[in-house]
């Protein structure tokens, strides 16, 4: 693992840069050398830190610019990487072409895994970047070095798809001592390793805390949520497709993940009723109609304009 220290800093007033957002953070990006993945990961003492921070597009690659960020080279970076220029070289124009380079912390990963990072030497101590296969991780205006440092095996180490193995870099980071200033937001940002055949396609997760007091802990909650949520569309594709038995098992492991809401029984029992599977629909939109009324009036909603085929005494009954 190569690591890098920021040097020879100079004193630079944030509020002298003209439009300086200060996303002082740490973060990571990685590639998972199984599915090709892609990702961005990072907390910070900053609002909705990553609307500026994180970027990244299935089959290109992921950047994360951050310290007194460049936010432009995010979107530059991405389009650098999409026409075949390698993590180092997309690195080299966008920090070459910026007059506030010192000011500036990017790391970037293309889709084959090469890495690359810059750690300005303006930006504020505790900073520096660390690289691995197929990841990089950085941060500034840390507790100490040993926030950034911590980052690297910890995703080396974790188990778990890329999201996982991100979010254990940062729960490193943070117990570690984390932004020197607290916590505020997180950001969890990846996509697929293959482009795209539309390109509003190919996003796994893309979640954000924007203000939270304990933003990692939340940002988890949520994906522990997104992850409920593609069981149960999985469950529904398994009963257009005949499977029922493969549908009731992803839906009963949605539920696991989020008990208790009614959305995931409404729209079971819906899709079941459509399949003729009565006794099974009964039994999962009983559960939704206790919940609340509105349910029930939804699928009377649903059957007037034929998203409900099944018998209607599944409603009424």
């Amino acid at each position: 693992m190569t690591q890098r220290g920021a040097r020879d800093r100079r004193i630079v007033l944030p509020m002298a840069v003209p439009k300086a957002r200060i996303a002082a953070t740490y973060s990571i990006v990685a590639r998972d050398d199984v599915t090709g993945e892609l990702g961005v990961a990072v907390q910070s003492n900053y609002f909705s830190v990553g609307t500026d921070v994180s970027w990244a597009q299935p089959g290109v690659g992921a950047v994360a610019t951050q310290s007194i960020v460049e936010v432009s080279y995010g979107p530059r970076g991405l389009q650098l990487l999409s026409e075949g220029t390698s993590a180092e070289e997309t690195l080299a124009r966008l920090v070459g072409e910026d007059a506030g380079q010192a000011l500036r912390q990017v790391a970037v990963v293309d889709a084959l895994g090469r890495v690359a990072a810059h750690t300005g030497a303006a930006c504020v101590s505790a900073c520096g970047s660390a690289q691995g296969e197929g990841y990089s991780v950085q941060g500034n205006m840390l507790a100490s070095d040993g926030v950034w440092k911590a980052m690297g095996p910890a995703f080396e180490a974790a188990s778990g798809d890329l999201a996982d193995r991100m979010l254990a870099a940062l729960d490193a980071a943070q117990g570690a001592g984390g932004d020197v200033r607290g916590c505020q937001s997180a950001a969890l940002l990846v996509v697929a390793g293959e482009r795209p055949e539309n390109p509003w396609e190919g996003r796994r997760v893309d979640l954000h805390v924007e203000d939270d007091p304990q933003p990692l802990e939340e940002l988890r909650r949520l994906l522990r949520i997104r992850r409920a949520y593609d069981l149960f569309e999985e469950a529904r594709e398994r009963i257009g497709r005949g499977d029922l038995a493969g549908a009731l098992e992803r839906a009963a492991l949605a539920r696991e993940l989020k008990p208790g809401d009614p959305q995931f029984a409404f729209w079971t029992g819906v899709a079941l009723g459509n399949a003729g599977s009565d006794e099974e629909a009964r039994r999962w939109l009983a559960e939704a109609f206790a919940a609340s009324d509105g349910w029930r009036e939804l699928a009377r909603r649903l059957r007037e304009v034929g998203f409900f085929s099944g018998d209607p005494g599944l409603i009424e009954s």
